[in-house]
């Protein structure tokens, strides 16, 4: 008898098995062409977006972008005007805040004053009806999880900024949700402990391994603990993907400028080949040249994108005839580890470059109005055609 399980699928039948868990897997959370309007004025314009089961998934933006009203939809919070919002397969249009599979954990922690931090834990589980001995088991679980076990007795006024927010952290695990929501999660804590708290948070979220989503307008904040993320602008996503993706290639000059900072380089088409493109630009004396080709007529305007660590100084004229220029010193700014020279060129452009300590000191580290030279290489630069 043959063995049918190694036989191919039908065309246009869906596998069998771990291919449609799989599936399943990678679009736990489905956002469907949503629309939020408040009166005429669209917060979110067709939104589509999938997260996969336990992903941490950022939504980044500046104020105003749409990201915090498409995170209280997602709560229930706000109604969807048009489009679907589904979780594990459930669409969650008709259910109220309260019977979703979610929790939301909001930037100023909301905990209760007069309670203690095991009765703030343990709120929801009682609104539940949970039975006695269960809520204490899993209120005693979730403290531990965030090592907050010690503190159980005391009131949110006793505890420091970090403290609190493992509080209401915990108190958002502890119903076991399908998806965790952060709303700004680290913007009442000072740097040092942000930096901190952000990789502790990250643990836990692995530990636990809930989906999660969050909303910052934080870069480093995104970059540090997300999976994924969407910047977003104007109601719309304009770029999603891995940290490093949205960073080293970013689809647009908006996602360029917006994520980290960056050089940009004016300029028309000269040259496109498969494997590279040659730019004019009035911002420089030579050409522009990068490694990599686009689609577009000879003569196009474009923009290259350049950030500032891809940038080094030297005193001496570099070797070739691209991707370089001259310039004077005009500030110099010491973060510790490193610099950053903003140079101005001769055609009156300033260009930032961030330098190490070590590699100014091979330079003899130039100072203001030093004349210096630019430079960095073909595979530096991004071309963006929007």
């Amino acid at each position: 008898m043959s063995d049918q399980s190694s036989m191919p699928a039908a065309p246009g039948v869906l596998p069998s098995g771990n291919a449609t868990a799989d599936s399943a897997a990678d679009n736990f959370v489905q956002v469907v062409d949503v629309v939020k309007k408040f009166g005429e004025t669209a917060a979110v314009k067709g939104v589509n977006l999938s997260v996969k089961k336990g992903e941490l998934f950022a939504l980044l933006g500046s104020s105003g972008c749409g990201k915090s009203t498409l995170l209280r939809m997602l709560a229930g919070l706000e109604t969807v005007t048009s489009g679907k919002i589904l979780i594990d397969g459930e669409d969650l249009a008709m259910l109220p805040p309260y019977r979703r599979p979610v929790n939301m954990m909001f930037q100023s922690y909301a905990l209760f004053p007069h309670m203690t931090v095991e009765s703030n834990v343990g709120f929801g589980l009682r609104q539940e009806g949970v039975k006695k001995a269960e809520l204490k088991d899993r209120v005693a679980a979730a403290l531990e999880l965030v090592q907050m076990s010690r503190f159980a007795k005391r009131k949110p006024h006793q505890l420091s900024g970090g403290q609190q927010q493992r509080v209401a952290l915990a108190r958002s695990l502890v119903k076991r949700p399908k998806l965790l929501l952060l709303d700004e999660p680290m913007s009442a804590l000072d740097k040092q402990i942000r930096q901190r708290t952000q990789i502790e948070l990250v643990n836990i979220l692995e530990n636990v391994g809930v989906t999660c989503i969050m909303v910052t307008h934080d870069q480093e904040e995104a970059m540090t603990m997300a999976d994924r993320l969407a910047v977003m602008s104007e109601g719309q996503i304009v770029q999603l993907g891995a940290p490093n993706q949205v960073y080293e290639f970013p689809n647009s000059r908006f996602s360029a400028e917006f994520i980290g900072s960056t050089n940009l380089f004016e300029g028309n088409v000269v040259e496109d080949e498969p494997d590279h493109v040659f730019v004019e630009s009035p911002d420089l004396s030579v050409r522009l040249y990068v490694s990599h080709g686009i689609t577009g007529p000879l003569g196009m305007p474009v923009t290259i994108s350049v950030r500032p660590e891809r940038i080094a100084l030297t005193r001496k004229p570099p070797e070739g005839t691209f991707n370089w220029g001259k310039g004077v010193v005009k500030n110099v700014a010491y973060m510790g580890g490193y610099s950053l020279y903003h140079v101005q060129l001769e055609s009156g452009k300033t260009v930032i470059a961030n330098m190490s300590s070590l590699a100014l000191s091979e330079i003899d580290s130039p100072t203001w109005e030093d004349e210096v030279y630019v430079r960095w290489s073909a595979s530096a630069g991004v071309v963006l055609t929007s």
